[in-house]
């Protein structure tokens, strides 16, 4: 804990290494979408936007009608791309400015990934048609340098609950679980919303479980590249419910906004990619409860494991929206059972839940399953024919079953510049 601050927990910054783990593939559904090549231009670069095949779901969809609150370092509602974006929102740090006032940059590049309209060159969100609410919150630096309020994390999540936003975004993750946080992921898939966290960037180092992230009712979210490979550096175990493209992600070079710089957006970057991707499912169909949207991302995501089961590495596989988009794939299921917590909820846009809701412990997460966790092991190693198969899949990859990855043969393994908190 920093001295004067009065906090119980010490947020840790989501920090951007580079390594490549194999888990699965993009092209699994989309074999042949050409990417991008790299330009000058920010937009060139944002290869997902190909994989992920944008521009025909945004034919269709663009996530008109839905917002998201984006818990982070602030949103400045002023670049290009984010101009009639950037609602009213909230500042849970208590330190002068407001939550417009992004101290890092990071926020901005958070919204603009979700919502970015692409004016001016900026960055094209997955989600244009989208609204972003902005939730200020600190992160160590800012602590280190500012007498922060102290539970603004909790202040941000629980003002984001009580917003008019449907998703939560929040690329931010803590070591710590606190009493009054955990409530709050309760009262979140109580009253409809969608969570999505960070699942963090330290697998290489403790692979310690993040908070918000590790909560059940959470979805806890990892980054891949833009061959499908579950980035070495993105935590695993029994927190990743799905993952997302987080490597190779430009952003704002610094708060002067003047410019974008190459980076890596890690397990950050990867949210807000996901939440975008639930507010394209969302808008294309909302009559669905959130239970029904995650349920659909759930059953699409591409993996190469039986449908149902989780990995280590990627929860239930990598995000697919436009199978629902573009194909109509996916079943919505029950509207009031969670598919993270396997309960019923009876939440939905249109009704309160029930105050007798409960939610499930941490412990009765979905089961992970065996077979799906020795796929991403032997493909890591570069077996991919034995990854095809259920048995014989050799096992020794995995430490304890949920530390990082050894990635084995002519990998790179490369430290990319750190930006903001990612």
């Amino acid at each position: 804990m920093t001295a004067g601050m009065g906090r119980h927990q010490k947020r840790v910054r989501l920090r951007a290494l580079g390594a490549l783990a194999v888990a699965a593939s993009w092209s699994v559904l989309f074999a042949g979408v050409a990417q991008p090549a790299a330009a000058a231009d920010v937009q060139s670069k944002q290869w997902y936007l190909g994989a992920l095949q944008a521009e025909e779901m945004w034919k269709t969809s663009t996530g008109e009608g839905i917002k998201v609150a984006v818990i982070d370092t602030g949103v400045n509602p002023n670049t290009p791309s984010l101009k009639g974006q950037v609602l009213k929102g909230f500042d849970a740090t208590g330190v002068a400015g407001d939550e417009n006032d992004d101290y890092s940059g990071h926020g901005t590049d958070m919204a603009e990934l979700i919502a970015g309209t692409g004016a001016g060159g900026g960055i094209k969100g997955l989600a244009p048609g989208a609204k972003i609410i902005p939730m200020r919150i600190s992160n160590t630096e800012f602590q280190n340098e500012n007498s922060v309020k102290a539970g603004d994390s909790e202040d941000a999540i629980e003002a984001a609950i009580d917003s008019d936003a449907q998703i939560i975004s929040m690329s931010f993750g803590s070591d710590f679980t606190s009493v009054r946080e955990r409530a709050a992921a309760k009262l979140a898939q109580k009253k409809g919303k969608i969570f999505f966290a960070a699942v963090g960037n330290n697998a290489k180092e403790d692979n310690r479980e993040q908070y918000p992230a590790a909560y059940p009712e959470v979805v806890g979210v990892a980054a891949a590249d833009r061959k499908g490979k579950v980035a070495e550096y993105s935590q695993n175990g029994g927190i990743v419910d799905i993952a997302a493209p987080g490597q190779e992600i430009p952003g704002w070079c610094n708060t002067s906004f003047q410019s974008y710089c190459d980076g890596d957006g890690g397990t950050s970057a990867a949210t807000a990619i996901a939440s975008a991707s639930a507010a394209l499912v969302w808008s294309a169909h909302p009559d669905w409860t959130a239970n029904q949207v995650l349920n659909v991302l759930f059953d699409t995501a591409s993996r190469t494991w039986k449908k149902g089961d989780r990995s280590a590495y990627l929860g239930h596989g990598l995000i697919r929206p436009a199978m629902n988009i573009l194909k109509g794939k996916g079943d919505p299921g029950d509207p009031d059972i969670s598919p993270l917590t396997e309960e019923r909820t009876g939440g939905s846009p249109a009704s309160p839940a029930p105050s007798s809701t409960s939610s499930a412990p941490a412990s009765e997460q979905p089961a992970q399953n065996e077979n799906a966790d020795k796929v991403d092991e032997t493909v890591a190693a570069g077996d991919t024919e034995a990854a095809a198969s259920d048995g014989g899949v050799p096992l020794g990859l995995i430490v304890g079953g949920i530390a990082g990855v050894a990635v084995l043969g002519a990998v790179a393994f490369a430290v990319v510049r750190r930006r903001g908190a990612a």
